[in-house]
């Protein structure tokens, strides 16, 4: 079938007959094992190109030499044994009509020298980069001959595994450290002038095409712009995206604008939810009409208008839907289908994102399978068994997935919940304007939910008789948790939770002290709305650094709301006892470093976060009666089999609970009990 949308549209790049013009840009999800991209890689790639995407770039990037040690689960294109990994997810991809490229690169000195050989970080002048803290070597004539060697042998593996293309990473990497005056502070050919400061890139590229031909894709994804005082200014990226568009020598152009040395910048580059949605796009254009070149680009266009929006009115290409896609990877497939609006939304949480900086793997807040491909299915198969009566007590985000996975397996699920509202504690979190957005993990489910015919009932407390008499076949209990008080020796009744400033149903006094030993949003929310409203306020963590569940990407709009609002931050220190003399509360410190040390806080409000408790009373009510009593096989979970053991003959019914019903977690959590758990119903 033909169609008129500008996405669907196919683009002819150089000898590649793109067959749309959505891609998923290079990034590293930190899949990798031993350097390579074995069956979780693979499979994730896969995944996107059954979603219908033309295009899927892998890795960010993949490294050349050994003396740029893996950042964050980095591919070792240097190795020669990459080859038949690669070659497995490009046929992979390739069996669905999808394209398949590689970013490659020398991370420079975005990476630490303490990793993997140990040998030294360098870059085109020893200038430190702030987010991985190492002080880089100036890089020598040896080094360069080698690393323009290097670059050229893994065009050459890339190439012979079958890839499509490869792109160069020009982008806080060591190519561009010769582009930015704020990096290359040389005398020499590869210093000074425009010529020279390119003369490294050209080195590269005349390499890798003397080793690849002219009938294989060499792209670049730069900065052509870094946004800051010292840094490359637009007039000289603009420039050097002309010279690379004429040189012959590169296919496309993939452009970035800002510099990603330290956490603030780089979330200008890569924003999170609260902050502009494709704030790029334009420049991107600019670039593209400058040049008149293929131009690539992503940087959170994470919704199918503004997509379709950067083709039609010409400003891209091909457009970069890297996260969003990393929600949902069907989002090709949806429009072509006319299903746009089952999409599961990219909210900007940017969880994916600060998983990987903080050393784990990316995962998506609210698609559990993304990276599970192997075990955890995005497209939910109908159940083989008996359709099954199943009740959900609780419409928190863990309990609206649960019935939604149950619901799609064919069971009849009806879904209980005390208040006039699905969302639990992420409606919560979306109290803080910044992070409204978020609701859109619950309102894609109760989209879902309506789409599958699924009962709600709301304002319903359900007690054991109230799920008894709806004759279930399985009980999923996801009553979620309530806050708790951390550990104090006095002063419990004087505290105010983070949730009640959260909900509003406290107002934030005029000074106040907010304790934190939890150590992720919802402390934090708190901060931030306190702060915002025109409190003093004294923000405390026993942690060596505040907020330690939350990563860098994250840590970035509340600290700016900090600094703005003046708000005071104290680590290594815990909350001991609340006391009250006259009107204002008396809040004793105390440390784990020096037992005899104490200190007070005078102010009008204590605010703590100390995680949530189970609200596990129906739980607990309803175990005796069912066939498991309540027990889970977590071996079986995990492996294969059936997670239920009868441990009771009389009973009438499996229950088991998810989420913060259990223990105090996170969303992601939830969701991902939801559906592992969902599915084996």
């Amino acid at each position: 079938m033909t169609s008129n949308d500008p996405l669907l549209q196919p683009y002819q790049l150089k000898h590649l007959m793109l067959k749309n013009r959505v891609m998923s840009t290079s990034h590293e999800p930190a899949y990798s094992e031993d350097g390579m991209p074995k069956e979780r890689y693979r499979l994730y790639h896969a995944e996107k190109a059954k979603g219908g995407m033309a295009l899927t770039m892998t890795a960010g990037s993949a490294i050349v030499s050994r003396d740029s040690p893996a950042a964050f689960g980095n591919l070792h294109v240097y190795d020669d044994h990459i080859v038949p990994w690669l070659a497995e997810l490009a046929d992979a991809c390739h069996e669905h009509d999808c394209k398949v490229m590689i970013q490659i690169t020398h991370l420079g000195r975005r990476t630490g020298w303490n990793k993997a050989d140990w040998l030294p970080v360098l870059s085109a002048s020893p200038v430190r980069e702030p987010a991985h803290r190492a002080f880089p070597k100036t890089i020598e004539d040896w080094d360069i001959e080698r690393i323009v060697a290097d670059y050229a042998a893994a065009a050459q593996r890339c190439q012979a595994a079958g890839l499509d293309g490869i792109e160069f990473e020009a982008y806080g990497h060591l190519m561009d450290s010769f582009w930015s005056p704020a990096t290359n502070q040389r005398d020499d050919d590869f210093g000074g002038s425009l010529d020279n400061r390119l003369r490294f890139t050209n080195m590269v590229l005349d390499a890798v095409r003397a080793t690849v031909g002219e009938k294989f894709v060499v792209g670049i994804r730069m900065v052509a712009d870094e946004d800051f005082e010292k840094g490359l200014p637009k007039e000289e990226g603009v420039e050097i995206a002309r010279r690379l568009a004429s040189s012959g020598k590169v296919d496309f152009l993939n452009i970035i604008r800002g510099s990603i040395e330290t956490d603030a910048a780089l979330t200008k580059v890569i924003p999170v939810t609260g902050m502009r949605s494709s704030p790029h796009l334009d420049f991107a254009g600019e670039i593209r009409a400058a040049t008149k070149f293929p131009t690539f680009h992503a940087a959170r266009i994470s919704d199918v208008a503004t997509a379709r929006h950067a083709i039609a009115t010409g400003k891209l290409d091909m457009v970069g839907m890297t996260r969003a896609h990393i929600a949902d990877p069907y989002i090709v497939k949806k429009v072509m289908e006319g299903r746009e609006h089952e999409i599961r939304p990219c909210v900007g949480a940017t969880y994916c994102l600060d998983r990987i900086y903080e050393g784990g793997e990316a995962l998506c807040v609210h698609n559990a399978a993304t990276g599970r491909e192997a075990t955890i299915p995005h497209v939910i198969a109908k159940s083989e068994g008996p359709k099954k009566r199943v009740v959900v007590v609780g419409a928190g985000v863990g309990g609206l997935e649960a019935a939604r996975v149950a619901a799609e397996r064919g069971h009849q699920v009806t879904v209980l919940e005390a208040s006039s509202q699905a969302g639990g504690q992420v409606r919560l979190a979306t109290q803080n304007p910044r992070r409204k957005e978020l609701i859109g993990i619950i309102d894609w489910r109760l989209a879902e939910l309506d789409r599958l015919g699924v009962e709600v009932r709301y304002d319903t407390w359900a007690e054991k008789d109230d799920v008894l008499a709806l004759s279930p076949d399985v009980v999923i209990v996801a009553t979620g948790g309530l806050p708790q008080n951390p550990p104090l020796t006095a002063g419990d009744n004087l505290v105010t939770s983070s949730w009640d400033i959260m909900a509003g149903s406290v107002k934030p006094a005029e000074n106040v002290l907010l304790y934190d030993d939890n150590g992720g949003h919802q402390g934090m929310g708190a901060a931030e709305l306190i702060a915002n409203s025109g409190a003093k306020l004294e923000l405390v963590s026993p942690e060596r650094f505040f907020a330690p569940e939350m990563g860098g990407l994250n840590h970035v709009p509340y600290m700016r709301a900090f600094h703005e609002k003046g708000v005071i931050v104290t680590i290594n220190t815990r909350l001991r006892s609340v006391r009250r003399e006259g009107n204002q509360l008396i809040a004793e410190l105390a440390s784990d470093f020096a037992d005899d040390w104490r200190g007070e806080r005078r102010v009008d409000q204590v605010v703590v976060e100390h995680g949530t408790a189970p609200l596990d009373d129906l739980y607990l009510a309803l175990k005796p009666l069912s066939k498991n009593g309540g027990a889970v096989d977590y071996e079986r979970l995990v492996s294969g089999g059936d997670i239920f053991p009868a441990r009771n003959p009389e009973g009438g019914f499996v229950v088991f609970r998810i989420g913060d019903a259990v223990a105090s977690r996170n969303i992601h959590a939830a969701i991902y009990d939801g559906i592992r758990f969902g599915i084996r119903i």
